[in-house]
């Protein structure tokens, strides 16, 4: 638990976390997302991956990432949720 912990008090991998809720993207379309480069976005791709947070699926050449469908998972949905409702409850 206190890994997963970890890995959401990085800002970018819990964007990610976020992105991928609703959605599958592929590592191009995430950065675009964060505003990032593509090999910044993939390290923190990897961190998640070797969490079991997402999991990755290729068609093709594209590869696209989803939320795992297990505990760990979510558990930073979860906790994202939270943040989302911390930061309305900021902004308003």
């Amino acid at each position: 638990m206190r890994r997963l912990l970890d890995i959401l008090c990085d800002g970018t991998r819990l964007k990610i976390v976020r992105a991928l809720r609703d959605n599958q993207l592929a590592a191009s379309d995430l950065a675009r997302v964060l505003g990032r480069s593509r090999s910044a976005t993939s390290q923190h791709l990897r961190v998640l991956r070797e969490a079991d947070v997402v999991q990755p699926s290729r068609n093709g050449n594209v590869v696209r990432y989803k939320l795992a469908a297990d505990i760990n998972a979510q558990i930073l949905e979860d906790v994202g949720r939270a943040f989302d409702k911390l930061d309305s409850m900021s902004a308003g």
